[in-house]
């Protein structure tokens, strides 16, 4: 039974409106009962005694239901179809398959063996990917401790005393001692029934942190498979830009030794040669930059599959070992708000928001208290239980808040407004995941056209190289053009492997950008 609060009345008396399929709660069956049982009699009476019983007991639950929101009516990530990715020839066109489904391997699409064993190796043992475990079963824990609250508590006592009565009062015993021991054993009953649901409610609010601990940890998952796929395409482009500039370097230690013979023969001046080798000077000062970085992609790696950095790692990355699919799947705008994790837990946050609420109403509404003990007091261990020592008590309490100056209505506004807060970061969340989405997508058409142009200028440059080599070779050769022709050969290589760097790394975006293929596990 759940009712739905209608808000505070001009008097200030909480207004109850309980929902169609059950109209009435408990304020209803206590009221209805109070007008018409005079009117029964007999077994009449005392079933309708057994109803208001029940519904003390099983109560209702205040507060609104909560209910998911809307998926949102943009249809596409993009101004216009937005439907594919232009395609830019043989080598970089990419369509997407709007609609299709994201693999839960979603990595396999690299076409990277290397990185689909290093993986596996980092979702084993992850530091992060553990803790966000441990965190669910923590979340579960406490939401099954909050379930304990639904049921009585029982507590069994045993309690011996010695104690001596004043020799002015009457002993309490027949024999009139005055020193003797008492040996007491009860079971004491308690119980909160939940009335107004505030139990349920703060139930109901531990069940969606659980929620939010587990898409917290499809979350950290997610970014983890991102972040070792990214690295290892990082390495692979350091890899490749620490090889176009090797490239170069054998270039222009052949023309070196050229301008050297050809400076002893008097062709040239030894100015010529002198600035062939501070281009070569140059270009070897590049490669430490790069090996550096590259070293610390080797230890990122180490931090995000769980090893040390001295623990090495077989697998190595080059641009050449990735592969995309021609057509990429594309999850349609309505499916993503349930498959990012990061929506999921705003939507949780949101859902435990919505039932605060009704814990605050039902913290208003009076609170009734039931206890019961039974046991057995002797004067020694062996008579407990015996007839005549008995003892059994039975109380109930209900308590209503006359004046607490404004305290929990204020904590009810003060839970609406955490709920009005809630949504508004569900919205956010909802707004940075298209965002994501129209980013990746941009990145991915960007990266076509980059590409087609970065192979272009590479093949240009490296012809044009190997004509002022020819040159060089034949005594034509004019300095600031080789010098030239060399910067231009070394920056249209570095560019290529960069752009195709790059497109893998949109990729992979986008596959996190749309949650991955972490629903389908």
């Amino acid at each position: 039974m759940s009712a739905v609060i209608g808000g505070m009345s001009a008097s200030g008396r909480i207004a109850l409106h309980a929902p169609s399929e059950f109209s009435q709660c408990v304020p209803g069956v206590l009221a209805f009962a109070a007008r018409h049982s005079w009117r029964l009699s007999g077994p009449r009476r005392r079933v309708c005694a057994a109803l208001c019983g029940l519904a003390l007991l099983v109560g209702c639950t205040v507060g609104p239901d909560f209910r998911a929101p809307d998926p949102p009516a943009a249809t596409t990530y993009l101004p216009g179809r937005g439907a594919a990715v232009p395609a830019a020839g043989e080598l970089t066109g990419r369509e997407l398959a709007y609609g299709g489904d994201i693999p839960e391997r979603w990595w396999e699409l690299l076409h990277s063996r290397s990185l689909d064993a290093l993986i596996e190796q980092g979702i084993k043992r992850n530091a992060d990917l553990e803790s966000a475990e441990a965190a669910v079963r923590v979340a579960q824990s406490n939401a099954a401790a909050q379930r304990g609250a639904l049921f009585p508590t029982v507590a069994a006592t045993f309690n011996p005393t010695r104690q001596q009565i004043p020799e002015i009062l009457t002993s309490p015993l027949s024999s009139g001692a005055d020193v003797y021991s008492l040996q007491t054993a009860q079971v004491t009953v308690g119980f909160v029934p939940d009335v107004f649901g505030g139990t349920r409610r703060q139930i109901e609010a531990f069940d969606a942190l659980v929620d939010v601990q587990v898409f917290q940890r499809e979350g950290v998952y997610l970014t983890l498979v991102a972040n070792i796929a990214l690295a290892a395409i990082e390495e692979a482009s350091l890899r490749g830009q620490i090889a176009a500039t090797q490239r170069l370097i054998d270039v222009q230690t052949r023309l070196l030794f050229l301008l050297r013979r050809q400076y002893s023969t008097g062709e040239i001046t030894l100015t010529d040669v002198v600035a062939q080798e501070t281009a070569f000077a140059q270009a070897t000062l590049l490669l430490p930059p790069i090996e550096k970085q590259l070293a610390r992609q080797r230890d990122l790696l180490a931090f995000l599959t769980g090893r040390f950095p001295s623990e090495d790692i077989a697998a190595t990355f080059e641009i050449g070992s990735f592969r995309l699919p021609k057509r990429l799947p594309m999850t349609l705008p309505g499916d993503l708000v349930r498959q990012r994790p990061d929506v999921r837990v705003a939507e949780a946050d949101l859902r435990a928001a919505n039932a605060q609420i009704g814990v605050a109403i039902a913290n208003r509404l009076p609170q009734i208290t039931l206890t019961a003990n039974a046991g057995s007091s002797a004067t020694a261990i062996s008579q407990l239980f015996s007839p005549g020592t008995g003892l059994w008590s039975i109380a109930g309490n209900v308590a209503q808040t006359a004046f607490d100056a404004g305290t929990l209505e204020n904590r009810q506004r003060a839970a609406e407004h955490a709920f009005d807060q809630s949504t508004a970061q569900y919205r956010s969340v909802v707004l940075t995941a298209f965002r994501n989405v129209a980013d990746a997508l941009r990145a991915l058409q960007a990266d076509a056209r980059a590409i087609t142009a970065a192979v272009a200028a590479e093949r240009s440059a490296a012809r044009n190289i190997d004509l002022v080599r020819r040159q060089v070779e034949q005594g034509q050769v004019v300095v600031p053009v080789l010098l030239l022709a060399q910067q231009a050969y070394l920056q249209t290589a570095v560019a290529r492997v960069q752009a195709e760097a790059s497109q893998l790394a949109d990729a992979v975006a986008l596959f996190q950008a749309v949650g991955g293929g972490w629903a389908r596990r």
